[in-house]
């Protein structure tokens, strides 16, 4: 038999009412917001990612799906992230001239070769939101404020937010010096990884998972200690703007996020009681990554919220009972002329915007009831051929038993 490939998922008609439950408070939220929806292709030139979300990140070195073009000579690969997509389009589209700030959403699957556990799979679905155009802490302060809504529409009362600086090229430099000079003393008790990142990627070991390295992260010294005046600034600001909107957070130094392209302003939503994948929302600054891939300057900010993992944090406070839709009607058909009937009437409900079933397998009467029963039908109608003739046949209401005739070519249910 083949099988699903590790890492991913089947979704089922029992578990899909979720997952639009929440997206549909996604779409609403972000478009609330003034927020327009894109797509962007499911695989980019592989150089985009390169590029865009940095050639030292785990995700390009390790985690990317890539392969060769079979008509083209070259590298292309199933998306990580959204947001380096959404550059690019804005880029090709000539979208940089409008009038600012562009803001977009999206609901998408992602890809990454990571090792599957609770809440972290091969492909997984992401809501994202991106701005351009303002580096104003204002627009820093709008989009935690958007992600947060969205966690509160969902009953999520157990996730915390987390905000940090990590500076920008002007005081990322004195910092990455610090930084260094801290780990390189202790290089001997950082794991493999961490000793190839030291001098590649330092910001990188502030989160990393292995006890030796996040004990010696804990003693780092601090990014929001080492910001340029400007900057400085702008967090300060941040934290008056949140503080003004009731936004309850807590400022962590060891939120630096994995993707290179960040800078400046930094956040996460970290949810309790849902194992190590716990952050269910994360986000930042990227106000250089446009002029990276070739666009005008033009500053970013934008978040990702893993969908399976705002499931695991719903599930855990109860609140995962979204059920399937049921029918107005089931209609129990005896007969070759019975069907017919049934067919016809199942049309004409089902164009004016109703929910109907008939039997098509060729159930018995009772096991028909019973399967009516069963899919929560709120009324069901038998017919016959003595009921097609008659034109009219007795509706049941499933609630309380209580019939009523009705005419089969003109009746209609709630």
């Amino acid at each position: 038999m083949i099988q699903r490939i590790k890492g991913t998922m089947d979704i089922l008609p029992n578990e899909t009412p979720l997952f639009r439950y929440i997206e549909g408070i996604m779409r609403e939220e972000a478009e609330k917001y003034g927020y327009g929806e894109i797509r962007t292709p499911t695989f980019e030139n592989t150089e985009l990612f390169v590029r865009g979300v940095g050639d030292t990140t785990d995700v390009v070195q390790k985690e990317m799906y890539t392969f060769a073009d079979r008509d083209e000579n070259r590298s292309i690969s199933l998306r990580p992230e959204g947001t380096a997509s959404v550059a690019r389009a804005i880029i090709e589209n000539g979208k940089c001239s409008d009038p600012m700030p562009l803001k977009y959403y999206y609901i998408i699957s992602c890809f990454r070769h990571e090792k599957p556990q609770a809440g972290r799979s091969r492909e997984f679905f992401q809501f994202g939101t991106e701005t351009f155009g303002s580096d104003n802490p204002a627009s820093d302060a709008t989009v935690i404020s958007l992600a947060a809504s969205v966690l509160r529409r969902l009953g999520l009362k157990n996730v915390k937010l987390h905000i940090n600086s990590i500076g920008c090229k002007e005081c990322r430099p004195v910092y990455r010096e610090a930084l260094v000079k801290h780990f390189d003393a202790k290089k001997g008790c950082l794991c493999d990884s961490c000793k190839d990142r030291l001098n590649k990627n330092p910001l990188r070991l502030l989160d990393c998972k292995n006890p030796d390295c996040h004990a010696i992260a804990l003693e780092a010294p601090r990014t929001v200690d080492h910001l340029c005046p400007e900057c400085e600034g702008k967090f300060k600001m941040l934290c008056s703007a949140l503080d003004a909107m009731g936004i309850d957070y807590v400022v962590d130094p060891s939120i630096v996020r994995g993707l290179d392209y960040y800078t400046g302003a930094v956040f996460e939503f970290i949810a309790e009681g849902i194992g190590a994948q716990s952050t269910v929302c994360g986000g930042g600054r990227y106000d250089g990554l446009v002029e990276s891939l070739g666009g005008p300057r033009l500053s970013g900010i934008g978040f990702g919220m893993g969908i399976t993992r705002l499931i695991l944090a719903m599930r855990e406070l109860g609140l995962d009972n979204i059920t399937p839709p049921t029918p107005s009607l089931y209609i129990a058909a005896l007969g070759e002329r019975a069907q017919i009937e049934a067919l016809k009437i199942c049309e004409r409900l089902r164009r004016a915007g109703k929910y109907v079933e008939c039997d098509v397998v060729g159930r018995s009467l009772k096991a028909q009831m019973k399967y009516a029963n069963k899919i929560g039908a709120a009324y069901t109608l038998i017919i016959g051929d003595s009921e097609v003739e008659a034109g009219r046949a007795q509706l049941r209401n499933m609630m309380d038993g209580e019939q009523t005739e009705v005419l089969l070519d003109s009746f209609d249910v709630l």
